[in-house]
């Protein structure tokens, strides 16, 4: 029989590695109860859970094992697993949020898949929303304010992106949508327009208002652009200002200046701005010899390396759950 936590986490299938990422990350569970710890870790050998899969676990949610993961876990496995499909797409999901097999099951989970189902949304399009977006059952919520703006991006229910609209739409704060709202009524749009762009591009809506800000300025004041033309091409807001956008309008710019053909000019602009940076590079650098072929790479790689102020003495956190 095992003498401690990290025998027992041995036997389960644990090296030595995962045991001791699992005491750094959580301390106290080298002095955990055995028999309460054997038995979690059953449940979680039920679903296909691995050491390495437990280290995932812990990181994301270091008290996981001290919280009563038990409680109608019999109705609470048999129905994901109903959900989900599969144990494997289970365990994937376990591993993506912990806390799934802890939330309120009937007063919780059920009552938000059934929600969804009422907006439109079935079970086999909410799994991938679930899989993508950890936090959907604890954070969504569907005022009647969300439910007009949902109704106004004119996205019907039978459309690819209606699943999107909607649960980027329930997981995110009225006080948020609203602010990203008036973002884009300041370059001049309606709200009905502002939300039909949402409706054509969901994923806008996770954008933060700094990007977008940046985004429409350069579009309007280094492209010279109409604000109306992110509707054509929405793409323009997607990209990365820094690594995409401004080195290849720059770029463009500068075969114009020195009289190089092919030119990005006109409709090629949005063709070369959704380019592979490989393919964008063969077509209009690589497609040159000697010299201007060099000045020109150098000149890209020296706009790509110019990073926003203060941008290198960022701080990135990764510890913890990532969402």
């Amino acid at each position: 029989p095992p003498q401690d936590s990290a025998d027992l986490l041995r036997q389960w299938g644990c090296s030595d590695n995962d045991i001791s990422k699992l005491f750094s990350r959580r301390p106290s569970l080298s002095r955990a109860n055995l028999a309460q710890l054997r038995s979690k870790l059953q449940i979680l050998t039920d679903v296909g859970i691995t050491g390495p899969d437990l280290v995932k676990v812990i990181h994301c949610r270091p008290r996981f094992l001290s919280c009563r993961i038990n409680n109608h876990l019999e109705d609470r496995l048999q129905y994901f697993i109903s959900l989900f499909g599969s144990k494997e797409v289970l365990r994937r999901a376990i591993v993506r949020n912990p806390s799934i097999l802890t939330y309120d099951f009937p007063g919780r989970i059920k009552a938000i898949v059934d929600l969804y189902e009422k907006m439109g949304v079935s079970k086999d399009d909410l799994v991938p929303m679930l899989m993508s977006r950890p936090t959907l059952i604890p954070r969504t919520s569907l005022e009647n304010e969300k439910l007009d703006y949902i109704r106004r991006t004119g996205v019907p229910q039978n459309s690819k992106s209606y699943k999107y609209v909607v649960t980027i739409m329930a997981v995110s704060r009225l006080t948020t949508i609203r602010e990203k709202v008036a973002n884009l009524e300041k370059f001049g749009f309606s709200e009905e327009e502002v939300l039909s762009l949402f409706g054509r591009s969901p994923f806008m809506l996770t954008f933060s208002i700094d990007k977008i800000q940046r985004n429409m300025t350069f579009i309007l004041g280094i492209m010279k652009l109409p604000a109306k033309v992110v509707f054509e091409h929405p793409f323009l807001l997607h990209c990365n200002l820094e690594n995409v956008l401004r080195p290849r309008v720059l770029l463009a710019a500068k075969i114009q200046d020195m009289g190089l053909s092919p030119q990005i000019q006109g409709p090629n602009v949005f063709r070369a701005l959704r380019m592979t940076e490989c393919r964008f590079l063969k077509a209009f650098v690589g497609c040159h010899t000697g010299d201007v072929s060099n000045e020109l790479m150098e000149f890209y790689n020296t706009v790509k390396g110019v990073k926003r102020l203060a941008e290198a003495s960022k701080k990135n956190y990764t510890k913890g759950f990532p969402f």
